[in-house]
């Protein structure tokens, strides 16, 4: 039975903090002085979640918005278990991403008096698990996440008029928080949702953030999956919202490793190839996506890039099963799930409708449901308050979800941050690079790295990469289009290690493109490294050596570089072939985090268990379009 939205607001209540009296006065960037092209990289993380967000609460998370804006900032907060967490370097800039589909309701149900649920068995039931046990509220928060996911939680959840009171009060409290906390040239806060559809388990996840303050933004409520399952009315919302309002919003995928192959299918939601508008309107809408984070690593598989050495990076764990664990996936979808293929795919699809739904930048991000965004391996702070550093066996620990089987501790990463090439640390300067795809993902080391493209490099200007980079060319997530005389195209590249992580042990590019027989192709180039080695003739480079003690949880910077950069020529060029060129940095091998907790409290770590890594960044690609 329906129920109305005062029976709604009476027996959950409103989520809102002290002094509610309409959105806060926005601060003014426009004083900001934007440099002539980026000079500094800024470092952020574009989803993170609170006790807002059903799933983070029902995990136990009691941290609110504003400790999130405290722990980016530098200052030391308090987790939920009750742990001193603090950044070793403040972020400078981070989106609060909660989930749209029912905004702060477990927090309300939880927080909601016994007594007024009492003429609702569904909703009895489920405070009362909450109430009884960490297992019982677990139980809840499967369900809630199913029905979310799924369009199917209870009326009670999806009135729309109730859902519209409730969520548009605490959504309009939530811009008050990031107006305080947003200060232009210094820190920058965004206002941000998630959109969670996972239809049969399969995650179709998107991260959507606004260029706008909280009074535009609040002129409308997150969309939610409950409202439908098929990413085209996301992007209707958006489109109406910037009608309405004058304002931007984009949106990024993310986890499309356990997407079943759906994220980056090449038919649409509803079966039939993807066409000419939706190519264009994905592009516009999708400039970037999250091929790194908590929940795996999406840049390629082992099945996809049998020649890649470094392709199994993040898999472990990820690639069995969907989002839910409740759905096999067979290596016939990996080609769905993985976002080099899905470049590759790109170039198909563009040749058939004439526009790249797949023309995507990069970038990294927590997905941390714990509000703290530390992704250091050190101090990775857990996907969810289950698993917080002072859970001794959170490494060792099956990480299930209420009643379902699902991952072990240790498959989750401490990964990772997005790169942003902005002119400012402002959210204009800041999202128009995401726009531009000037942006880059690292699984958490802050590594500088800068690549450009066009035809017109040689390598002395590597002397003065950048401003010869935009000067003659155009750098990571443009376009270069075919020369007149046929020539290949030459790239700037260099990296900067994070003077707190590991030196550097190589740079590649990555190179994807359409044969003659309208074939897609990837090659991997090793163009510059560390130390005295030799490229084989396959092309292989030796590995740059093993300094980790796994007994202490370190290494030695006495191998790799700490800075690396050269000038490159693509040897294999064919001017009438599309063709894509991305960049990954890899470190020298360093400890994970289990390696650190077993060290901490004194246990042993099967041979499954990953113990040392190569800790990345990949670039935004740039493309080549053989037509011009």
């Amino acid at each position: 039975m329906r129920k109305s939205a005062q029976y709604w607001a009476a027996a959950l209540g409103a989520i809102a903090l002290a002094g509610c009296s309409g959105t806060e006065t926005a601060k003014d960037s426009s004083q900001i002085e934007n440099s002539e092209y980026p000079e500094q990289v800024y470092w952020g993380d574009t989803h993170v979640h609170t006790d807002n967000s059903i799933d983070a609460f029902g995990f136990g998370n009691r941290l609110d918005t504003e400790a999130a804006m405290r722990f980016a900032k530098g200052e030391q907060v308090t987790s939920t278990k009750g742990v001193e967490a603090q950044l070793s370097q403040p972020l400078d800039f981070i989106v609060i991403a909660d989930h749209a589909a029912a905004l702060g309701a477990t927090k309300a149900l939880y927080n909601a008096p016994r007594i007024a649920l009492l003429g609702d068995e569904f909703l009895l039931r489920w405070y009362d698990m909450m109430h009884e046990s960490e297992e019982g509220s677990l139980r809840v928060t499967a369900e809630l996440i199913d029905g979310a996911a799924n369009g199917t939680l209870p009326d009670n959840f999806t009135d729309q008029e109730a859902q519209a009171e409730r969520v548009g009060e605490l959504w309009t409290e939530h811009g008050n928080i990031i107006e305080r906390y947003n200060e232009p040239g210094k820190f920058t806060a965004f206002m941000g949702f998630e959109y969670t559809p996972m239809p049969g388990g399969d995650n179709l996840h998107r991260v959507v953030m606004f260029r706008d303050n909280a009074e535009k933004a609040t002129q409308v409520i997150p969309f939610s999956s409950q409202q439908s399952l098929n990413v085209e009315d996301l992007w209707a919302y958006m489109s109406a919202y910037e009608k309405k309002t004058g304002g931007q919003m984009l949106s990024i995928p993310h986890n499309s490793n356990v997407s079943n192959g759906q994220m980056f299918s090449m038919n649409k939601f509803d079966g039939s190839p993807i066409d000419a508008a939706y190519a264009k309107t994905r592009a516009m809408r999708e400039p970037i996506i999250e091929v790194t984070q908590i929940k795996g690593d999406s840049e390629t598989h082992p099945f996809l890039s049998p020649n890649d050495e470094f392709a199994s990076y993040g898999v472990a764990g990820w690639d069995k099963y969907n989002l839910s664990a409740t759905k096999p996936m067979a290596e016939s979808s990996y080609a769905g799930s993985y976002t080099r293929e899905a470049l590759k795919r790109g170039l198909i699809l563009e040749g058939q409708t004439g526009a790249n739904p797949f023309k995507f930048g990069m970038i990294g991000s927590s997905d941390t449901h714990t509000s703290l965004a530390d992704v250091r391996e050190k101090n990775f702070t857990g996907k969810h308050t289950g698993n917080e550093p002072n859970v001794k066996d959170r490494a060792l620990a099956p990480q299930n979800l209420g009643t379902r089987e699902g991952r072990f501790g240790w498959h989750y990463l401490s990964s990772g941050y997005a790169g942003v090439w902005a002119t400012s640390n402002t959210r204009e300067a800041i999202f128009d690079a995401m726009m531009r795809r000037e942006v880059y993902a690292t699984t958490g080391p802050r590594m500088q790295v800068r690549f450009f493209g066009g035809f017109d490099y040689s390598a002395d200007d590597v002397s003065n990469l950048v401003s010869n980079g935009y000067a003659k060319g155009v750098p990571m997530g443009g376009d270069i289009k075919a020369s007149e005389d046929g020539k290949a195209p030459t790239f700037l590249i260099s990296a900067l290690m994070d003077p707190e992580s590991a030196n550097l042990d190589r740079i590649q590019v990555v190179k994807g493109w359409i044969d003659s027989n309208g074939q897609t192709n990837e090659k991997i180039y090793n163009v510059v490294w560390g130390g005295d080695r030799k490229v084989s003739g396959d092309g292989k480079l030796p590995a740059v050596g093993n300094t980790v003690d796994l007994s202490k949880g370190t290494w030695s910077n006495d191998i790799g570089a700490a800075e690396l950069m050269t000038f490159w020529q693509d040897p294999d060029f064919a001017a009438d072939q599309n063709a894509f060129y991305y960049v990954r940095v890899l470190e020298i091998p360093t400890p994970t985090w289990p390696v650190y907790d077993s060290i901490k409290y004194g246990f042993t770590l099967g041979d499954e268990v990953i113990k040392i890594q190569q800790e990345r960044a990949y670039t935004s690609p740039i493309w080549y379009n053989a037509k011009g």
